[in-house]
């Protein structure tokens, strides 16, 4: 009887589950020892078809199921709880039944689009040359990033978000050769996130939803920055995991594109990443001074927009949660990771022959 009980709990269909979910751990450090194996098996092949099935589903559903299913996961985790405190279950079910859950979604999370955490860089993948520090050098980037900033400066008043979201799509299907990208690898339609005032307490813009392939905006965002956060998300829709890859993608797809808009949008946000890493230069003082007033204005005006919204706990504990989940998912840097893209762009503007694929004049 035991012999056969054990077989059931191990071997029998209750833990299928579980055999998948340790399958796919297996598959996780084999591709992250093999980048080149992730990108040509899974990136480039898989997960592209799973990415237009997953989105030609969403895009019929206004709201986000992803945030649907979160919501149906915990009211199912409260039902369950509520079972073994009314002795309906036991506990040895209960337990099982989360192991089950958690096991299941570890799984579709992976193959779903976790597994492009494990493939090559954005250097080894777009063929951009790695650039060492240097000051001069990264003085000479910001310098050139503050010049295109004032030049492309513009009011939102007039552009609406269903226009901007087309003029994202527009460059990203002009700079898919560049950027390696199976365009159009499904539809990306922005979808709210459905408790935005919540998120954006803890600064969060947006997110992008694995299991439903959805693209998700803060309905808080100024325009201003509506469309480099979009094109950031959707960077993780053609299966960029890194933040600082998506803030790259996202920078140069709106940076490259022909609305003033795009531009704009992409050089201000780009800009806060290099001045916060230029804070101790000598000449700091000297640089910001070259920021035109409405430009400066358009600084703070973010700035102070997502103070005003920030609760000082829930950010923090949103920080360390995406922390941990990115350091989980092998980003040592965690939410570091976001300041990344600043060396990107130092690669990508130090690299002639790069920004000559990418039709930079």
């Amino acid at each position: 009887m035991a012999k056969g009980k054990f077989r059931q709990i191990f071997f029998g269909k209750s833990a299928l589950p579980i055999w998948l979910a340790l399958a796919t751990f297996g598959l996780t450090e084999l591709f992250a020892r093999f980048p080149e194996l992730t990108e040509t098996v899974y990136s480039r092949t898989f997960y592209p078809v799973v990415a237009f099935i997953l989105s030609f589903v969403s895009k019929w559903v206004s709201f986000s199921i992803d945030d649907a299913f979160y919501a149906l996961l915990a009211i199912f985790l409260i039902v369950l709880l509520i079972l073994v405190f009314l002795r309906k279950i036991r506990f040895g079910q209960f337990i099982l039944t989360i192991l089950q859950t958690l096991a299941i979604c570890y799984v579709l999370f992976y193959w779903f689009w976790g597994f492009n955490y494990y493939r090559s860089g954005v250097n080894e993948r777009l063929q951009i040359s790695r650039s060492k520090p240097d000051t001069v050098q990264f003085v000479r980037v910001l310098e050139n990033l503050i010049a295109r900033t004032n030049d492309s400066y513009c009011s939102f008043d007039s552009i609406s978000k269903a226009k901007i979201s087309t003029l994202v799509e527009i460059s990203y299907q002009n700079n898919r050769s560049f950027l390696k990208l199976n365009y159009p690898q499904g539809t990306r339609v922005p979808k709210p996130i459905s408790l935005s005032s919540f998120f954006a307490k803890a600064g969060i813009a947006g997110y992008y939803g694995p299991f439903f392939s959805e693209v998700h905006l803060n309905d808080s965002l100024l325009m201003i920055e509506y469309p480099q956060v979009l094109a950031h998300e959707s960077a993780h829709q053609f299966g960029i995991t890194s933040e600082a890859e998506a803030n790259f993608y996202g920078w140069l797809v709106c940076a490259n594109s022909n609305s003033k808009h795009l531009r704009y949008s992409a050089n201000i946000s780009m800009i806060n990443y290099f001045l916060s890493q230029g804070r101790r230069l000598h000449n700091f003082a000297d640089l910001v001074h070259k920021i035109d007033k409405q430009v400066i204005d358009d600084i703070r005006k973010v700035q102070k927009h997502w103070a005003d919204m920030r609760n000082e706990r829930i950010d923090k504990a949103a920080g360390k949660v995406n922390d941990v989940y990115l350091k989980t998912n092998k980003i040592e840097q965690g939410i570091e990771d976001y300041f990344g893209v600043v060396q990107f762009v130092m690669d990508f503007e130090t690299d002639s022959a790069a920004q000559k694929r990418a039709g930079r004049e």
